[in-house]
């Protein structure tokens, strides 16, 4: 008996301690991105279960406080009147009050928690996104879809960065109008990444989307998503000093040049 309560003991001092648990050999790691932004941390995949630390997590979402609670050996956080507690020792977590089990491990002082689970409890969503190559996370409040910010904002960046915030808004209306088309795929991701008739945009093809969107393009994203037309129902442009547009001219009516960008219905 007195054995057993001595390895208890240890145990509780060595998650206390925020000691490194090595993952197992089957994990990877894996991006994680919050409402547009990636997570800068270490996430891992186990066993088709993604982990990603407590703080990093609830920081994202915002209006959290988290601290380390020594006597009961386990994470605690607060927003508002609802409290979470992310406790290694039973493999638990609870949020308003409703306990859920998934795997709760301390490493290298960060607490990792199953993501899905964790924002699901929290009352956002959590989607893979194959063109990312990781998971996007909609926050509980948030206003847009994760996965539509990201790619909105990255296809506005990568094709219209420098430009007038008219004109970068006129990329997201081009972008969404042809999610609403029924001649085009029904979503952000799927327009910016269509390649039915060849790549649609350029960013693409020379690995530019990839790239972090700048700020101005993000806000571009926002006014889009929120309604805000520069270009009305057009759903095609091109910037004259790359490319000739012989298909588009023949093809479409000229509708307005915003910039670089001569834009088409």
């Amino acid at each position: 008996m007195m054995k057993r309560e001595i390895m208890t003991g240890l145990l509780a001092a060595v998650l206390t301690a925020g000691a490194v648990v090595p993952a197992a050999a089957t994990a990877r790691t894996v991006s994680v991105q919050v409402d547009g932004t990636v997570l800068t941390t270490e996430n891992y995949l186990e066993s088709g279960v993604t982990y990603v630390p407590l703080r990093a997590l609830l920081d994202a979402f915002g209006g959290w406080e988290l601290h380390w609670d020594t006597a009961k050996g386990e994470a605690v956080a607060s927003c508002g009147t609802t409290h979470l507690e992310a406790d290694p020792t039973a493999d638990t977590i609870t949020v308003g009050g409703h306990t859920y089990s998934g795997s709760v491990t301390v490493r290298s002082g960060c607490t990792y928690v199953p993501l899905r689970l964790t924002t699901a409890a929290c009352g956002g969503g959590v989607a893979w996104d194959g063109a990312f190559g990781g998971v996007a996370v909609t926050s509980p409040n948030a206003s847009y879809d994760a996965v539509e910010l990201y790619w909105l904002s990255h296809i506005i960046s990568a094709e219209s960065e420098g430009e007038s915030m008219e004109g970068q808004v006129a990329v997201g209306n081009v972008v969404l109008n042809r999610v609403a088309s029924d001649n085009f795929p029904n979503s952000v991701q799927a327009v910016v990444f269509d390649s039915r008739d060849g790549v649609q945009f350029e960013p693409v093809s020379n690995g530019t989307v990839y790239n972090t969107p700048a700020a101005s393009a993000v806000l571009a994203a926002k006014q889009a998503l929120d309604g805000a037309e520069t270009v009305g129902k057009c759903m095609y442009f091109y910037a004259p000093a790359l490319s000739k547009g012989l298909w588009v001219n023949a093809n479409r009516t000229y509708y307005t040049t915003i910039g670089c960008h001569r834009f088409y219905l």
